[in-house]
């Protein structure tokens, strides 16, 4: 039986979490079109007769000294020090830049653990020959057998590249049992589809200005009740959480409750509000809160 922890390592915005998704057949991290919308090391777990994969997925990775970058790219780092293989994710749609050459440099000590996918092929515009001759020229010590043309939307290329992940996986016990294709907590997947719903519904500027924290949980006669806050840097946000008679806060209330009872078998009461945390990109203890948990 095979058994490994796979860190998911690209620039913002390849497709990282939608990938995921799609390996695991359930919705295991939260996907927008925003970069960096991944803050944490979100745990993917895919179980076949050949064994167990425990992907973790990690936040892009980008060129940025802000404090909050900087947590970001620990948990990158972290992921990759502990995983036993590598799968590197890349867009055709974009040609490759300074980004996904630091990313190719920090992956080429790992090249004999690395499998590199080249996303979005279902998309107009797709260019899989120009990330191939980017790998071979960045990251030549990567066999090109290792390297899949997929794409996380339709599936195209996803067995082949498990069965890739799978023969390089060695030999172990599965960590999780089969029923698993998570590891995360309740309130951490209630908090997360919260922010998702947030950051799709909200200007651009905004997304990596909020977060979310729950407040309180209670479970009763098969109903789970919470309480939470969509938090943001500035008492002037507030305004556009809650939106125009609290349009805005009602929208992301209902949308986050539909995706959490499809994916929890109780029923759920969320009660959202919004509140100020003034600069709390900048505050040490409150990225220690949201990031490494």
């Amino acid at each position: 039986m095979k058994s490994a922890f796979v860190a998911i390592i690209g620039r913002p915005s390849v497709g990282k979490s939608t990938l995921l998704n799609k390996m695991c057949g359930e919705k295991v991290a939260i996907v927008s079109k925003v970069p960096q919308t991944t803050r944490n090391a979100i745990r993917g777990i895919v179980n076949r007769e050949e064994g167990q994969l425990v992907f973790t997925d990690t936040p892009g990775r980008h060129n940025s000294q802000k404090k909050m970058n900087k947590k970001l790219m620990e948990v990158s780092a972290r992921a990759l020090n502990e995983s036993d293989l590598v799968l590197y994710v890349l867009d055709s749609l974009r040609a490759p830049g300074p980004e996904e050459e630091e990313v190719a440099s920090l992956l080429a000590p790992l090249a004999e653990k690395t499998i590199a996918a080249v996303n979005k092929i279902d998309a107009s515009g797709a260019d899989v020959k120009r990330a191939e001759e980017f790998l071979s020229l960045r990251l030549a010590s990567l066999a090109r057998e290792r390297v899949f043309a997929v794409s996380a939307n339709t599936g195209q290329g996803i067995d082949e590249l498990l069965r890739a992940l799978y023969s390089l996986a060695p030999e172990g016990e599965a960590l999780y049992g089969d029923e698993y294709y998570t590891d995360q907590e309740t309130g951490f997947r209630i908090a997360e589809i919260i922010r998702e719903q947030a950051i799709n519904r909200l200007r651009q500027e905004l997304p990596h200005s909020l977060y979310v924290d729950i407040a309180d949980m209670e479970f009763k006669d098969e109903e789970l009740w919470v309480r939470a806050f969509i938090i943001v840097e500035r008492e002037s946000q507030k305004g556009m959480v809650v939106g125009k008679g609290g349009e805005m806060i009602k929208a992301i209330r209902l949308a986050a409750l539909k995706d959490l009872r499809r994916i929890f078998d109780w029923k759920i009461d969320l009660d959202l509000r919004v509140k100020t945390g003034k600069d709390w990109r900048h505050n040490d203890r409150t990225l220690r809160k949201i990031i490494d948990r």
